[in-house]
């Protein structure tokens, strides 16, 4: 087994644009053309041609590109017990709206084997020296969220009567997912978590404020959730978050500096890495990062997934240097800001631009810190 650790001086988030083979599979199979098996098949050749790419481009960790869900978060958590979803809504981005499918609570939440566990085992078949399998979940903060939002609170609430009850629960039921793809080899686990990312800013003072809510409050239970999922895991197990502000077909879902979420997630989560977007000025400045522990490294997700257009070199390399007044360069590394597509959709990118991305992650890496 491969004893490399995330994250690497260039890496990434994790979700990669669906090729055009496995969109036509998904279709195909949507309107009963096709076989669960005959999809399954067209997914597992996929993932094995989108691991080769990673590898070719002389990346240390490979991800199966979330090739075989729907949704980045969603997926995961009707993966237990308790949660039950149908095709419905969606959630208002800045651009459009994001088609998602309705995911509520009819039942206490419970871990069973989780179907996300045998979807690693086929990736880390392709692990070798020089790679290590990285799996993607997202945070139980992010489980915790969708289960008091406004359209779910009622529903929740004939089943938990308070958080409190909720995020012991949430957070016992993550310990067990996380035994169980530990028992299944995976080392580098990586917590996809849009809830901090959501709570920045004026928009979700107002928003919450509205909701008669304590803004502290959310972030202490944020918090709460995520580490409490956190607790006893295996030592030798990297466990990393990705913050985001939203990623849905090129457009986002929030934005603020980090400023109002740093003495929580930067300072306290117990987590061995951030991913932190910082493609854009909806980011703020580098200031926050002064919170950061100095246990945690720091991926800096300096490259945008949003946009084809290829960043400047120079300038990117002036903002790692900026970032390092805050976080030693040695414990900074480089991504891109988000995944490629966080949702089958995918953003408004070709493929070929993607890769163009994550070279460029890489060549950028190796002049600020070696080969």
């Amino acid at each position: 087994m491969s004893n490399l650790k995330t994250p690497f001086r260039y890496d990434f988030v994790g979700s990669f644009l669906r090729p055009q083979a496995l969109k036509d599979a998904k279709a195909a199979y949507n309107d009963g053309k096709i076989t669960k098996e005959e999809l399954d098949r067209v997914t597992d050749e996929e993932i094995t041609k989108v691991v080769a790419k990673q590898k070719k481009l002389g990346f240390h960790a490979i991800t199966d590109g979330e090739f075989r869900r729907t949704y980045w978060h969603l997926d995961f958590m009707w993966g237990f017990e308790g949660v039950t979803h149908q095709a419905g809504g969606g959630v208002q981005f800045n651009a459009e709206m994001a088609a998602l499918d309705d995911t509520w609570l009819v039942g206490k939440v419970k871990a069973k084997p989780h179907p996300f566990v045998e979807y690693f085992k086929f990736l880390k078949q392709f692990e070798d020296e020089n790679t290590v399998a990285k799996y993607t979940i997202p945070a139980p903060a992010q489980m915790f969220q969708q289960m008091i939002v406004p359209m779910n609170i009622r529903s929740t609430r004939k089943i938990y009567a308070t958080n409190e009850e909720l995020i012991h629960d949430i957070g016992v039921a993550y310990q067990d997912v996380i035994r169980q793809f530990y028992d299944a080899g995976c080392r580098n686990l990586q917590l996809d978590d849009c809830t901090w990312g959501a709570i920045v800013g004026d928009a979700a003072k107002q928003r919450y404020q509205a909701l008669g809510i304590d803004l502290d409050e959310v972030k202490q239970q944020l918090l709460e959730v995520n580490n409490l999922a956190l607790e006893g895991r295996p030592e030798d197990m990297v466990i990393t978050s990705h913050i985001c502000r939203g990623n849905y077909h090129s457009t986002f879902f929030a934005s603020g500096a980090y400023d109002s979420v740093a003495d929580y997630v930067f300072a306290q989560e117990n987590v061995d890495a951030l991913f932190l977007e910082y493609d854009d000025e909806r980011s703020g400045g580098f200031a926050p990062l002064a919170k950061v522990s100095p246990d945690k490294k720091v991926v800096l997700g300096l490259i945008t997934t949003k946009s084809p257009v290829l960043e400047d070199k120079e300038a990117i390399i002036a903002r790692i240097h900026k970032a390092a007044k805050y976080v030693p360069l040695d414990r900074l590394c480089l991504s891109p800001q988000c995944g490629f597509a966080s949702c089958e959709i995918g953003n408004k990118l070709t493929e070929e631009e993607q890769w163009a991305k994550l070279a460029l992650v890489r060549e950028i890496a190796e002049e600020v810190w070696g080969k």
